[in-house]
């Protein structure tokens, strides 16, 4: 073998209880697992009591880009992420065509950067793949983005899809499920994708269902329709007969304080019912997006020039302020924002450098400029590319949500900006330091079945997420006594401590605590064959 991992306490990721063992690599894969002391090869690590788990797997990850433009991509494996699902929240950059990837690389700067002289050399999501193949340091999963299925078929109107428009939708999804994707994600607070209607979601969903796949909703409300945001999610999933996957799964805004149970008592009812759901969480109070999203819908119809006329007529100014800052606006998820909890923390035009890290309301403060006033100054300066923070979660939800039976792990992490939210370097290591080990809300062995196993379960991946013979030695070591997200919202970019040691496909891309730089991960296709 080519390597031994001796005496390492293995946590399988099935949540059976540690057994200290050795562990055989070779070819890139398990070859062997064994007593103590029982296996030898050319060569050993002594794991001295170090936890040996399958690679954690981020099921909410915003590396698309970034994944290609910044290789040894330290912010995922530097946490032990051996896999990721990339295509999240309905937008990404395949299916598209020359003029929807110009759309898509100004509407998601904010989110993943447009980095200069980065080469697009795909429009498929058969050729995405490819590109992913020509070397990444993780695994990579990939759904397919509705939202911008939506805008090769509809473009950016807000209004029903004709019946060709859907037929060109399902052969774009056929297309890319036949290529490799494992399902579908939809983004239902932002355009175009939250244009569709319930029964444009059943039929999109019916066909993801048919071909293997599942459905991924970031749904339309997180704040004052959250409950029945979710319950319309359900209804998709149930009538199309597509599995479903709910993304960043919590509830937020002062209005959901404590609502969790009601939350987790639909999903208990519909699992109960024979439904497939499952859910991704990540172990912070705030979330992340860009700016613009807190937008209404009608103001974005059109795309972004379309926008910035809007932004830029004071009429239009004050009829979106109201529904901001008064009413409610869909985009911000029909809560009257809080402008003290929304962090501008990524901006692209260094003019506006000084407002990151400050609450929009502070950085209006000090310009002495009403509030609204400064925001649209600034999606107008920034051209909608600036990112930010929301601070509207609730300690008691997100705990209560990691425990249920389906929960898995997701950064939602934004890996550019000039402070991005530290989840994205250290969602992984934050669950066993802060939930296992300080609070006690997870075993580590149910923890790390959290973040591997029920994950490979739901991507359907037959050889991952668990320590077995014949699996890929997808790993990681890390010691529970002093593992820890060293990422903070002050400083993101920091490596987390205690995992020395993490492999993808048995090649180590962590080796005693540094990177290697390696670059041995690969797109993980959905097979047909994998839908019976």
């Amino acid at each position: 073998m080519d390597l031994v991992i001796s005496g390492a306490r293995i946590a399988d990721g099935t949540g059976a209880p540690i057994e200290t063992g050795d562990v055989g690599i070779d070819g890139g894969r398990i070859a062997a697992i064994g007593a103590p002391g029982s296996l030898s090869g050319r060569k050993k690590l002594d794991a001295d009591g170090l936890v040996l788990a399958p690679g954690f797997i981020d099921m909410h990850s915003h590396s698309d880009i970034q994944v290609l433009a910044q290789p040894d991509h330290l912010a995922k494996v530097s946490q032990g992420v051996t896999t990721e699902v990339l295509g999240q929240d309905g937008l990404s950059y395949a299916p598209v065509d020359d003029s929807t990837l110009a759309a898509l690389r100004a509407q998601l700067a904010g989110w993943n950067d447009d980095p200069p002289g980065f080469d697009w050399n795909w429009r498929s999501v058969g050729e995405y793949l490819d590109r992913l193949d020509q070397g990444i340091a993780v695994n990579a999963a990939y759904l397919i983005p509705q939202g911008s299925v939506r805008m090769l078929a509809v473009g950016f109107d807000d209004r029903p899809a004709t019946e060709d428009e859907l037929n060109r939708m399902r052969e774009l999804l056929v297309t890319g499920l036949a290529e490799g994707a494992v399902g579908m994600s939809s983004g239902l607070t932002y355009t175009p994708g939250m244009y569709a209607s319930t029964e444009e979601l059943v039929d999109l969903c019916a066909v993801v269902g048919a071909h293997g796949g599942y459905y991924s909703p970031h749904h339309r409300s997180y704040g004052a329709g959250a409950l029945e945001a979710f319950a319309e999610m359900v209804d998709v999933s149930r009538r199309s007969g597509c599995p479903l996957h709910l993304a960043h799964a919590t509830m937020n805004f002062s209005v959901n304080k404590g609502r969790a149970p009601e939350l987790l008592a639909l999903l208990d009812d519909a699992l109960a019912d024979g439904c497939d759901i499952s859910l991704d969480t990540y172990p912070y109070l705030p979330g992340a997006t860009y700016l613009s999203a807190l937008l209404p819908s009608w103001s974005a119809e059109g795309g972004l020039e379309a926008t910035l006329d809007r932004l830029a007529d004071p009429g239009t100014r004050e009829r979106i302020r109201v529904e901001i800052e008064e009413t409610g606006s869909d985009g911000a998820h029909g809560v009257p924002i809080d402008w003290e909890a929304i962090e501008i923390n990524g901006v692209r035009n260094p003019d506006n450098a000084h407002l990151v890290g400050h609450s929009v309301a502070e950085s209006a403060r000090w310009a002495g400029r009403p509030v609204s006033e400064l925001y649209f100054d600034v999606l107008i300066s920034e051209r909608l590319g600036t990112s930010c923070l929301m601070h509207v979660g609730h300690e008691e939800n997100v705990q209560a949500i990691m425990r249920h039976v389906t929960h898995t792990g997701g950064s939602d992490g934004l890996l550019v900006g000039a402070r991005p939210h530290p989840r994205a370097w250290g969602t992984f290591p934050r669950y066993l330091a802060r939930y296992v080990r300080e609070l006690g809300v997870l075993d580590l062995a149910d923890c790390v079945a959290h973040l591997t196993g029920r994950a490979a379960k739901r991507l359907r991946l037959a050889d991952r997420g668990l320590v077995r013979t014949g699996y890929a030695a997808d790993l990681v070591l890390f010691d529970p006594d002093t593992v820890t997200d060293t990422a903070t919202f002050d400083e993101p970019r920091q490596q987390a401590g205690g995992i020395p040691y993490v492999f993808v496909n048995g090649v180590a891309a962590i080796d005693g605590g540094r990177a290697t730089g390696a670059l041995a991960g690969h797109s993980l296709r959905k097979r047909e064959s994998t839908t019976t």
